[in-house]
């Protein structure tokens, strides 16, 4: 059926409503078949003379309905047999200002995550994961986040590993328990904001260490050790925002001056699992003092809301764990069941794969569309960091941006010291967009960051 095409002249209202209630008429009318193949959604776009995401849209709407099924590469069929749409359609906008995995077309991970739910409510051998868990994390997802982080060589037991409701959650715990009003905590110029939150309400005072092309400098962390430097926060692969990532070596020499100096060491290794030839975390070379934290957040997707903390010892962790307890109760237990399930039967990495490959093409984008030296990036993240030309106003550059549906902060919200930091621009290049929007976004973000544009929007 790849001649397949809808009449949708002279329809009213949204055209993607259109296309899928004619998916609806023509299957109802015989005109499509069981297993027929609908076109590939670019054909499609451009013989209704539409634009991709109208058809995207629709192929998405009439999947909601029952109507169709995807399957990966092979495009769009029309389902074996019709089922009940799951409820009213989910339309809410996601917060453009976050930087999520990117998705591919084919829905592999709610596949998954579908598959594996359904597994866990229909098991006759134990109850559904609905009930409060022990403090500390369900005990099979402890198991299994332990296995995943000793396969980083951290030296992690079950009763050193902790689950927490995401990275956000494990920050808030690690910082209300080991530190103090007043303590200082080395970080880097530019910081995630959520960092920068938990430092505020616990009110630590933050230390900018220098750094470069690989984030802190050993040398800089240990000079600002004598001015009583209590602890360092390290986002040491892909950091948010810069993209800075630490080699080896500049991993074991920080990890020298945090035991010499005595220092606690909270590693936020959001991204670290992301790359397909991981580098050992910082947890793995100073672990008596090191809070490790992996998420899920920002390697399959934010909506899990399941974190592991790795612990120096059975005390750190046992603090943690009534931090824990007090401030969310417990993580979704059935996102915890689902991730530890992902884990123990291979899904995870097939996942984390898909999100790697999504990523690569759209780093890919970025560097066709963008001017060569003009943004820092990861070839396996999907965020890239601009700086600007002095003087660029990066606030209107953001709002120019914003209709685009990408994901564009300005770098004054990751700064410590928002009036001295450089303008800057953090782009998401992850989420739902589809590549092709992306691109179009990327050609804009472009137009407006070139040294003649970025001077006449300083003037607005």
């Amino acid at each position: 059926m790849q001649s397949w095409k809808p009449d949708i002249a002279g329809t009213l209202g949204p055209k993607y409503l259109a296309i899928a209630d004619a998916i609806a008429r023509d299957i109802e009318a015989g005109a499509l078949q069981p297993g027929d193949r609908l076109p590939p959604q670019r054909m499609l776009a451009e013989a209704l003379g539409v634009d991709l995401t109208t058809v995207t849209r629709a192929y998405g709407e009439a999947q909601r309905l029952g109507l169709i099924e995807g399957d990966g590469r092979r495009g769009s069929f029309v389902r074996s047999k019709a089922v009940e749409p799951s409820g009213i359609p989910y339309t809410e906008p996601a917060d453009a200002g976050m930087n999520a995995p990117p998705q591919a077309a084919d829905r592999q991970l709610e596949k998954a995550f579908a598959a594996s739910a359904a597994n866990l409510l229909g098991r006759a051998d134990g109850p559904a994961p609905f009930h409060y868990q022990p403090r500390g994390g369900m005990p099979l997802a402890r198991a299994a986040g332990a296995a995943l982080l000793q396969g980083r060589g951290i030296p992690a037991q079950d009763d050193t590993v902790l689950v927490s409701a995401g990275g956000q959650h494990a920050l808030h715990a690690v910082i209300s328990t080991e530190l103090r009003p007043g303590d200082v905590l080395a970080v880097g110029a530019f910081v995630y904001p959520g960092l920068l939150a938990v430092a505020r309400r616990y009110g630590l005072t933050l230390r900018v260490i220098a750094s470069d092309g690989e984030g802190m400098m050993p040398e800089a962390l240990a000079d600002a050790c004598a001015d009583g430097v209590a602890a360092a926060y390290v986002v040491p692969t892909n950091d948010n925002p810069t993209t800075a990532t630490m080699g080896p070596a500049r991993r074991t020499a920080l990890a020298a001056v945090v035991r010499r100096h005595g220092l606690k060491l909270i590693e936020d290794d959001a991204y670290g699992l992301l790359p397909e030839a991981p580098l050992p975390p910082l947890a793995a070379l100073v672990p008596e003092r090191c809070w490790h934290i992996a998420s899920v957040s920002k390697i399959l997707s934010p909506g899990l809301r399941v974190a592991w903390i790795a612990a120096p010892d059975v005390a750190a962790a046992w603090r943690l764990a009534a931090d824990l307890h007090e401030t969310a109760v417990m993580a979704p237990p059935l996102n915890v069941a689902v991730v530890a399930d992902w884990l123990h039967g291979g899904s995870f990495d097939a996942l984390r794969a898909a999100v790697r490959e999504e990523a690569r093409a759209r780093q890919a984008i970025a560097r066709a569309v963008l001017r060569p030296g003009s943004f820092h990036a990861q070839e396996e993240g999907y965020h890239l960091w601009m700086p600007l030309p002095a003087g660029a106003n990066a606030a209107e550059i953001v709002n120019a941006l914003r209709p685009q549906g990408l994901g564009v902060v300005g770098g004054d919200v990751f700064a410590v010291d928002p009036g001295t930091a450089p303008p800057a621009l953090r782009v998401s290049i992850g989420g739902s967009t589809p590549r092709e929007r992306v691109e179009r976004a990327l050609r804009l973000v472009d137009a407006l960051t070139t040294p003649e544009a970025t001077r006449k929007i300083a003037l607005v």
